[in-house]
């Protein structure tokens, strides 16, 4: 009985139809005042589910990210503790019925599509190519956090008619999640090369698209560099390294068929236009700066001094009582002189002004550097020196660039407006003994630099890429505490699943409790 209410309950909550952005402040929490729904209703409900995943928010950051990956990958500095490398259920079940409600949406979006003549189906194919482009960016960052994951029939209650008896969802092999997804993009690259989208279907996408406004080049964008971040996370994986190599070889062929994210212009995110409707980044205040989670860490600022990196003084700003010196905290420091530290305000914070502050801070998918970065990453792996050069020092620029732009968008100014970095002052950079890519005189010391500059762009601002990466590669080589009380001495290799999957989803759970470990690797985790 007990999960029978529980999944009525659910549905009720989950079948509500999406609807205008504009909307939302009206009528979104009153589902009864929407009279009908429709595809566009749906699409618009189905993104704005997931927002606050996006958009940087006070639970996303203060409950989820705070405690776990932000502290995983040394982005922040924090006061050590035990059990620390322990994701706790609360976060980890909140991160979990997120994503599963903005899975829902979906299916209420592909159930009201699936009901619509031949002729709209066919006029309003892109909401179908979007949403799903949507969905599975999303379902890549949920897979690489727990491996196998329940997807193919999850969020199907309302398909199935209120029938909880069918709609517990069995678990998908993260590997066949990955195959599906990396095969539908493909092939919406390919359709969405030719594609023609009606006047007023168009008209009204705009309207409904929260993330590239309805511009169909930016989709065309997304798609391709989303493959490539997929593709890149596979490639070190038996089963797909050859499939990886191959159709990034096939994307950067055909610039044409396949255009990728190349510039800050193209850079793929949820855009905050006014502060005063639900989608603004006023969240990021508290979500970053409470109980100092918004504290610099010692690796990432003593790289950033050493090398003159002018990214510090727009990512960062000196303690209050540093007199213009940027320090970070000290992992392997007692946990009375980081508390000390902290209490005396000398340690670097994020710059405020910048990020938490910043209520137009957008809410970030892909972007420019990440793109180069990973390019960089495959040609050096193949071979192609002068290329991956190319790219690397481009992803250095753009990220710079990208920076100083969010900086400008900023209606706070807690922290001044840092004086512009210089091409000089950037060509001087790349020219840093630790950065330059020439005097990096082997692959192994090419790859480091460019991980290096993935941790240095990602920070605080893509968190899930940033932990899944460092996972990866295992090339970073930071320095953590070792938790000695704990079985779990060190960051985890994914997260555990929640304890809801235990209560509700027993039978489909026995078949993955095998591998609910926290150092279980996902199966690209080969390293």
């Amino acid at each position: 009985m007990k999960n029978k209410l529980t999944l009525i309950a659910l549905a009720l909550l989950l079948t509500t139809a999406g609807c205008q952005e504009s909307d939302f402040e009206k009528a979104y929490t009153d589902p009864s005042k929407i009279a009908q729904t429709s595809v566009e209703k749906q699409f618009t409900g189905f993104m704005h589910a997931n927002r606050e995943y996006v958009i940087p928010s006070y639970w996303h950051y203060f409950v989820v990210l705070r405690p776990t990956i932000n502290r995983f990958t040394q982005s922040v500095g924090w006061v050590t503790t035990e059990n620390q490398y322990v994701p706790g259920g609360s976060l980890t079940g909140d991160r979990w019925a997120n994503y599963y409600n903005f899975l829902a949406q979906y299916r209420e979006l592909e159930k009201v599509f699936n009901s619509q003549t031949e002729a709209t189906k066919t006029d309003y194919r892109i909401y179908t190519i979007a949403s799903t482009v949507y969905l599975y960016d999303h379902t890549q960052k949920v897979v690489d956090l727990h491996g196998d994951i329940p997807f193919s029939e999850a969020g199907m209650l309302s398909t199935n008619g209120g029938d909880y008896t069918k709609s517990y969802p069995k678990y998908d092999k993260a590997e066949d999640i990955y195959t599906k997804m990396l095969n539908d993009l493909k092939s919406y690259a390919d359709e969405m090369s030719t594609i023609n989208v009606k006047a007023a279907v168009l008209a009204g996408f705009r309207t409904q698209d929260l993330v590239n406004k309805g511009d169909l080049m930016l989709w065309r964008k997304y798609i391709n560099s989303l493959r490539v971040r997929m593709l890149t996370r596979v490639s070190g994986s038996s089963a797909f390294s050859a499939r990886a190599k191959s159709e990034i070889a096939e994307i950067l062929a055909n610039p044409g068929k396949y255009p990728l994210v190349t510039t800050n212009a193209d850079n793929i995110q949820i855009s905050i236009f006014n502060v005063s409707t639900d989608i603004n980044s006023s969240g990021f205040r508290t979500g970053l700066e409470d109980w100092n989670g918004n504290v610099a860490g010692k690796a990432m600022i003593d790289h950033m001094k050493t090398n003159a990196d002018p990214r510090l003084r727009v990512l960062f700003e000196p303690g209050l009582n540093a007199n213009g010196a940027y320090s970070g905290l000290d992992p392997l420091a007692t946990a009375a002189v980081q508390d000390a530290t902290i209490a005396a305000q000398t340690v670097s914070l994020y710059n405020r002004s910048t990020l938490s502050r910043n209520r137009f801070f957008p809410g970030m998918l892909i972007n420019s550097a990440e793109v180069h970065l990973m390019l960089a990453e495959y040609q050096l792996t193949n071979g192609n020196d002068a290329v991956a050069k190319t790219h690397y020092e481009t992803a250095i620029k753009h990220s710079t660039e990208f920076y100083y732009n969010v900086r400008s968008i900023s209606d706070d100014n807690t922290v001044a407006a840092p004086a512009a970095a210089t091409a000089a002052e950037i060509e001087s950079y790349l020219a840093a003994a630790d950065i330059s890519w020439d005097t990096a005189t082997t692959p192994a010391q090419k790859l480091h630099r460019i991980a290096s500059q993935r941790w240095l762009h990602f920070n605080v601002v893509q968190p899930y890429e940033n932990w899944a990466d460092m996972r990866r590669l295992k090339n970073m080589n930071l320095t953590f505490w070792e938790d000695q009380s704990n079985n779990q001495k060190l960051p985890p290799a994914r997260f555990l699943y929640p304890n809801s999957e235990v209560t509700f989803n027993l039978q489909n759970y026995e078949a993955v409790r095998a591998n609910d470990q926290l150092a279980k690797k996902l199966f690209w985790d080969v390293k």
